[in-house]
């Protein structure tokens, strides 16, 4: 994928999550994005760009880290509980529930009795909040161990990227073969008709980037009305009181709306360096 293909397949694509969220705006549409996958898998970029498309009041980002005190004498589910979207809110989680059956479970956090009977909590948990009215979307990026070393590699060397790193990523990938099995158990397990993993290649960043946005589109979007909501007649009204409109602007203002999508700048301009490591591309 061009670099310049790829900002225009991504602006477009945001500019459609633009008009995704706004028609949530008072209703009771909501909507729950996990993000799981490899260290190093470009978690942070999707987040990122979401970020810069979608209005902060009513995004939120669960940056998901290790519980503490409080919340390990509690059952694990709890406090993602108090993390719900509330109408209206898209709720990104980075990293999720899952921490059970991967990381606890491969690290010893966690019985084999606990992160066995997880799988059923979790379908569980995920069943009632899609039965509640929430779009439940499962990402897990991909990547290989080759990619994996090129990426620690260049944040080791990259001043500017040192802080993503963390002892916990060189002895989670000492472990690979073992995450490799649990993350296939979990994909079996839990990959469910109500709530579905979607798997990413994600060795070539842009790709993985717009085959993620790609199913936003589709499962928060679906049976959406994208058309812009026609606006208050008594709003109207205090405008022109107000701001002493036109007769004209009176008119443009009470005229239906034109679906219009406004893809924002895709990428900062720091020219148009792209990792390699390409898997298949996407059917258009």
């Amino acid at each position: 994928m061009e670099f310049a293909d790829y900002e225009r397949r991504l602006a477009s694509l945001q500019g459609v999550l633009q008009l995704i969220q706004q028609a949530y705006l008072q209703t009771s549409e909501r909507a729950i994005i996990v993000l799981e996958g490899w260290d190093t898998g470009g978690k942070g970029g999707i987040v990122r760009r979401l970020g810069w498309a979608l209005d902060p009041r009513s995004f939120k980002v669960n940056p998901v880290a290790s519980p503490d005190e409080h919340e390990r004498a509690q059952h694990y589910l709890q406090r993602f509980w108090r993390r719900l979207p509330e109408k209206g809110q898209i709720v990104v989680f980075d990293r999720s529930w899952y921490g059970r059956v991967l990381v606890e479970r491969v690290e010893g956090f966690a019985t084999e009795a606990e992160w066995r009977r997880a799988y059923r909590e979790i379908n569980e948990f995920e069943r009632v909040l899609v039965d509640s009215g929430i779009r439940l979307v499962k990402l897990f990026l991909h990547i290989t161990a080759d990619e994996q070393q090129r990426r620690f590699r260049n944040r080791l060397i990259d001043p500017v990227k040192r802080w993503k790193l963390s002892y916990e990523d060189f002895r989670n990938r000492r472990r690979w073969p073992e995450y490799e099995t649990a993350i296939e158990d979990m994909m079996a397990e839990t990959s469910t008709e109500r709530a579905p993993w979607h798997l990413i290649p994600a060795n070539d960043k842009p790709y993985g980037r717009i085959a993620a946005f790609r199913i936003f589109e589709d499962r928060l979007g679906r049976n959406v009305s994208l058309e812009p909501r026609p606006i208050d007649p008594d709003l109207i009204k205090e405008a022109k009181r107000v701001l002493g409109l036109s007769s004209s602007d009176m008119k443009r203002a009470a005229a239906p709306a034109a679906r219009r999508v406004n893809g924002k700048r895709s990428e900062p301009k720091r020219g148009s360096r792209m990792a390699g490591g390409r898997e298949a591309l996407l059917d258009d």
